[in-house]
């Protein structure tokens, strides 16, 4: 669904169309051009008008027509009470995906027990189907480390993340054996590197196969989220990965520290 909205909007933006122009053009309402380059359109007669008025010829039709079709088959989080939004879906659609995290364990790399216990002891704390439901979710995002098409994941890990009670042994193993994975790398950001732009709030920067497609940033906080798309800051977040990347740990001295505070030495 996402990677409708953004290709939708791409196609408009190199047509030289705003938002107002296609609605005008096509009768569609302001509300509905806002769901529209959310990814949020099943009327098939529609989106050929769009294809049409954004200049794609017949021939190309069939790369949108897969795009189209794939956005309307409901995505597998649904079954888990999860709608689109939020960043399931776009892990989804994803190829990389650049996480820095200044408070947690990166989702991808967290044990059942240390899932459980994340939202158990949260502000507003999980219980019943909802907790069961949240603890299937992410455990299911981690199939995409093993099965294809595989995601490549850049984990940068502050380092008292791994020196909080609830990032116990078993979960310091799991973190050693994923970044094992050709796929995943994991780094870890010392106490004693100076002061950075990290210590304002974890991120992650994700990239999509289609390398006409714009990324993202996401960023989530203690009482919501946001989505950035616009590539100056997207290029921002990037740099400053990168930036964090090199203050951090080599990968085999992250891992010796891991495995240092696995064993207890």
């Amino acid at each position: 669904m996402r990677q409708l909205g953004r290709t939708l909007r791409r196609l408009r933006e190199q047509a030289g169309l705003n938002q107002n122009e296609v609605g005008d053009r096509l009768r569609f309402s302001n509300s509905k051009m806002s769901r529209v380059e959310q990814g949020r359109l099943s009327n098939y007669h529609e989106f050929l008008a769009l294809l049409d008025l954004y200049g794609v010829i017949v021939a190309d039709y069939n790369e949108y027509l897969t795009i189209f079709d794939r956005a309307n088959e409901k995505g597998w989080w649904r079954a888990y009470g999860l709608d689109d939004r939020g960043f399931v879906s776009i892990e989804a659609d994803a190829s990389v995906v650049r996480n820095y995290e200044l408070g947690f364990v990166p989702g991808l790399l967290q044990t059942e027990t240390y899932i459980r216990n994340s939202f158990a002891t949260a502000r507003v704390p999980l219980r019943g189907e909802r907790l069961e439901n949240q603890i299937a979710v992410r455990l299911r995002r981690q199939l995409r480390l093993t099965e294809e098409p595989r995601l490549t994941v850049h984990a940068l890990i502050d380092e008292s993340v791994l020196r909080r009670p609830i990032c116990d042994p078993g979960q310091l193993r799991a973190i050693a054996q994923r970044a094992a994975l050709p796929n995943v790398t994991v780094r870890v950001l010392p106490n004693d590197a100076t002061a950075h732009g990290g210590l304002y709030s974890n991120f992650i920067v994700v990239n999509f196969p289609d390398a006409a497609e714009p990324g993202l940033a996401y960023v989530e906080y203690g009482f919501g989220s946001v989505e950035i798309e616009q590539e100056q800051e997207v290029r921002a977040a990037r740099l400053l990965f990168d930036h964090l990347t090199d203050l951090a740990l080599s990968e085999r001295d992250s891992l010796a520290l891991v495995e240092q505070l696995a064993t207890g030495t």
